[in-house]
């Protein structure tokens, strides 16, 4: 049995897989990710029957993380919110761990999948992602108002409403508006937790876009997928780990 774990505290993620490793020796770790984009690439290439996802991850949260998962991978999700975690126990997800997660707990969880795997089709999450999401949107709502920018020797001040994208180059970050752009130094694992996830999606490590400005994504010869943005001429990369986002409905 194959199994990925995402968790981006280094601490909680190197306790887990030593646990696993202690109290599931047969199990096979396929990839410890430190990020959802990582966790979602995992799930494509590794097929795991089970994932350990944190529900809080830079670059896709373990609610995206899920959803991709759903009806497909045992979810068991890893939380310091007691709220998610009996949500999403109660919703059908294989199990919940509270970090810090201690042997105890985890052996209880592991006799769970063992019982889950063998009998059970992974649970359809669509339901509880959602929920979950908006739940996340609530608390988030204090989020980030303003961004304090450099341009030159001058320190500008962007209202949140007025950036189209963030864009990750070397150690600085650029901040895109429709008419004026400038950088940052703050990394972007560290700013998507502080977007509200529903109005600023990453579609690539480096990107992270307001939705709204997204104009359509095209398919070029070469298979790879890129966003036009309205009232923009930068085309924007799109990697294959968030196309999902785009499919038809």
């Amino acid at each position: 049995m194959k199994a990925i774990i995402a968790e981006d505290e280094p601490n909680q993620r190197e306790e887990l897989v030593r646990l696993l490793h202690e109290h599931w020796p047969e199990l096979k770790v396929a990839a410890v990710c430190e990020d959802g984009l990582a966790a979602l690439e995992a799930l494509n290439e590794f097929k795991p029957q089970v994932a350990f996802l944190d529900i809080r991850m830079p670059g896709a949260s373990g609610i995206e993380v899920a959803r991709a998962a759903s009806g497909k991978v045992h979810v068991v999700f890893v939380t310091a919110y007691d709220e998610y975690a009996v949500a999403a126990f109660e919703a059908g997800a294989a199990d919940y761990l509270l970090k810090p997660v201690t042997s105890q707990r985890l052996v209880q969880a592991i006799e769970r999948l063992h019982a889950r795997v063998t009998t059970t089709a992974p649970t359809d999450l669509t339901r509880l992602m959602e929920a979950l999401a908006l739940q996340m949107r609530a608390q988030e709502s204090r989020g980030l108002k303003w961004v304090t920018a450099s341009i030159g020797d001058t320190v500008k001040m962007f209202p949140i409403d007025d950036v189209i994208f963030f864009q990750a180059q070397d150690k600085y970050v650029r901040v895109v508006t429709a008419g004026d752009e400038a950088v940052i130094r703050t990394p972007l694992k560290e700013l998507i937790k502080q977007l509200d996830g529903e109005v600023f999606w990453q579609i690539h490590r480096s990107l992270i876009v307001r939705a709204s400005a997204i104009d359509r994504v095209q398919k070029d010869a070469l298979g790879h997928y890129h966003a036009r943005l309205k009232g923009c001429a930068e085309v924007l990369p799109v990697s294959a780990a968030y196309q999902a986002r785009f499919r038809s409905m």
